[in-house]
């Protein structure tokens, strides 16, 4: 065995197999050749098959083309979970246009940061109102050329809250958007290192940057978890229905979900949002086969009081990822139901694909699993990422393989620090066993990741700094039983102003920021730390916060939780 963990993989899967690299547009079109009238979507209990799918791909893909959206363009999608993301996500690809993706959970600042630095001057969104008020801003400021507007009772009326357009020829709805549009010739040549998709991420030391996910990168992810549950696919020879309720904006529901589903024909169980109960109508009544959640999802379920008496028995795949599950979790699902439940580890960078658990396999809670097939990870000295550390010793876990980003866009410095050769940093901090298992033990940078989603303290400092009685402020993680982290306010004011409470920042910042951003507690403290140079130290108020209880009043004696 030359690559640690090896020996643990599912019979017949070895690291060197041959891991697929082609374009997204092929990908399709290849299922839809295969699968044609199997139901490749089902949303609102409709079903869409393959070759419907494709159609209206190619009919999305032509009207971006006769737009002018074709090679070296960029297209933001603004959209939820419903049809209207894979027709067009598909449909800019195959005009040969990259696609940015925006965050329905984002704030507006991050949003403008978004189309401004991706250079897209299109914008699909939906007539929803919890979307379309927010896109019509970005007409305001002048960021857009051009708002297509998707329908969303195109796909069956469910009551849910839309938004009237107003007239303004910049805004078109996506109906008259494609009206007499015709393919062309031929379609736009496609490479499979052309940028597919600019997928923003980022530390605290800036705004969010857009790593730059080509075509290649992300086939090379779904060929990567291909070969990895080939072995039980064979097994069970059985159409999967897979449900998904992770937002399709996020790389983990694009590539585990949707580019993988597609893949092997499988059907996609489509849900605009989260309810326990609707989920568990898919797993009982609808036999669904495959959940991959977020830990917040997870405990959900957990807590049903009568998840003794409920049948999960349908369910043959389920995975958590996103954020660390909660070990206590894990065992609850398993006692209760007899379900194992185990993280693995990826990211924006890597198209996801990192690490994952064998079905077969020593137990290692609180692990992240072996690297998958294709994958080279390693651990590197924090000081020095050149030097290798030994089994068992903490530093920096490095990443290379197909699926792993070439860089960030339009951002050479960044990309620069992010990598030694051809390997990526990743920022995690951790160590490997002896059977090649990776536990991740802390991050470098100072991101939160909340409910699975990344939440930068810079954004939030940068939208609570706003507010008029606020002097200074560091916002840091604090550990939360839901949402694994959430963000915590360390507040200065000004002199003369008056605390606040924790709901009245809330409702300040409300718009400002997503949802998932706002803090989750507050404390208002006479002094904040600071480096020997003065600057606000983030890390020494962490390490303040993780002395006793009582060190830390008398480090906050005059601080108050709100």
């Amino acid at each position: 065995m030359t690559h640690p963990g090896e020996q643990f993989y599912p019979q017949g899967v070895r690291w060197d197999d041959a891991i697929a690299r082609g374009t997204l547009p092929d990908l399709l079109s290849d299922a839809a050749a295969e699968f044609a009238a199997r139901p490749a979507l089902e949303f609102r209990d409709r079903p869409i098959s393959y070759s419907e799918l494709e159609a209206l791909v190619e009919t999305a893909a032509s009207a971006f083309l006769r737009a002018g959206y074709g090679k070296n363009s960029s297209v933001a999608l603004f959209l939820g979970n419903s049809p209207d993301h894979p027709v067009n996500f598909f449909g800019a690809l195959k005009a040969g246009a990259r696609v940015v993706h925006l965050s329905p959970l984002d704030g507006e600042i991050a949003l403008s940061h978004k189309l401004t630095d991706s250079g897209a001057r299109v914008l699909v969104t939906s007539n929803l109102s919890a979307l379309l008020p927010t896109a019509l801003k970005f007409l305001d400021k002048g960021l857009l050329d051009r708002l297509i507007v998707c329908e969303d009772d195109h796909w069956g009326k469910v009551g849910t809250p839309q938004t009237a357009l107003p007239d303004n020829p910049k805004i078109i709805t996506y109906r008259q958007f494609v009206v007499g549009a015709e393919k062309p010739g031929q379609w736009p040549p496609i490479s499979a290192d052309d940028v597919a998709l600019l997928q923003y991420t980022g530390g605290t030391t800036g705004l969010p940057k857009g790593a730059m996910l080509s075509h290649g990168n992300l086939t090379s992810a779904v060929s990567v978890y291909d070969v990895w549950g080939r072995p039980s696919r064979d097994e069970r020879n059985a159409i999967e229905r897979v449900i998904c309720v992770l937002p399709l904006f996020h790389i983990y529901a694009l590539t585990v979900v949707l580019l993988s589903s597609i893949r092997r024909g499988n059907l996609i169980s489509l849900h605009q949002r989260f309810d326990v109960e609707a989920v568990m109508r898919d797993i009982e009544v609808k036999r669904a086969t495959a959940f991959p959640g977020v830990p917040t999802m997870w405990i959900a379920i957990a807590a049903l009081p009568d998840l003794d008496k409920r049948d999960l028995s349908s369910l043959v795949s389920v995975g958590s990822g996103g954020a660390p599950l909660p070990v206590e979790v894990a065992r609850i699902l398993e006692h209760r139901v007899g379900m194992k439940l185990k993280s693995g580890w990826g990211m924006t960078e890597t198209c996801s694909p990192g690490t994952a658990h064998p079905k077969e396999g020593p137990d290692k809670p609180g692990s992240i699993g072996l690297m998958l097939p294709g994958i080279e990870m390693d651990v590197v000295s924090l000081e020095d990422p050149t030097k290798l550390m030994a089994v068992g010793e903490t530093g920096e876990i490095r990443i290379r393989g197909p699926n792993v980003t070439k860089g960030y866009w339009n951002r050479p410095k960044e990309t620069a620090e992010a990598f030694v050769g051809d390997r990526f940093l990743t920022g995690d901090i951790g160590y490997m066993d002896a059977d090649g298992y990776f536990y991740l033990v802390d991050r470098k940078k100072d991101m939160i990741i909340s409910g699975g989603f990344n939440v930068y303290p810079q954004m939030i400092e940068q939208a609570i700094y706003t507010h008029p009685s606020v002097q200074e402020v560091i916002v840091i993680g604090i550990p939360d039983d839901y949402r694994g982290e959430a963000a915590k306010a360390f507040i200065k004011l000004r002199d003369g102003a008056k605390p606040f409470t924790q709901d009245e920042l809330r409702a300040f910042l409300t718009g400002k920021l997503g949802k998932h951003e706002l803090p989750a507690a507050v404390d208002f403290v006479d002094e904040l730390p600071r480096t020997p140079v003065g600057k606000l130290s983030r890390h020494e108020l962490r390490m303040q916060q993780s002395q006793p209880q009582g060190a830390q009043r008398q480090q906050f004696a005059t601080g108050g939780r709100s």
